[in-house]
């Protein structure tokens, strides 16, 4: 019953800011033990980008981005967002929401639940 629906990508430039939006049915977001994103870059593997872990409101994200992305819920709209600033090439790839509905510590492996992607293009 739970399917994820991922939007907000687009191509954009180096510098600019974009959000992408995770839309989630069959469940309320809050009701997800672990929420997160990950993104893949053309011809290279899927990376995790940054989760929500619910049961301690535990936020974290993957150091390589510097502090320039944020991972949010929304509850009013049930989704889980991913705002990105200051964009970079190196950020270009499909970005995957995924959900767990009951997780340890937000493992890759623990993820039940992905969605189909929406593609972010960074261009220099």
């Amino acid at each position: 019953q739970v399917q994820l629906v991922e939007s907000g990508g687009g191509s954009v430039q180096a510098g600019d800011s974009l959000t992408l939006s995770c839309s989630v049915s069959g469940i309320s977001v809050r009701s997800a033990e672990c929420m997160g994103w990950f993104r893949q870059a053309p011809h290279k593997g899927r990376d995790w980008v940054a989760s929500l872990f619910s049961r301690t409101g535990t936020r974290r994200v993957v150091s390589s981005v510097g502090g320039r992305f944020t991972i949010a819920q929304d509850e009013s709209r049930n989704t889980l967002d991913l705002q990105m600033s200051d964009l970079k090439p190196e950020d270009t790839g499909t970005y995957y929401c995924a959900a767990a509905l009951r997780s340890e510590d937000c493992a890759e492996m623990e993820y039940r639940y992905w969605g189909q992607g929406t593609q972010v293009t960074v261009s220099s």
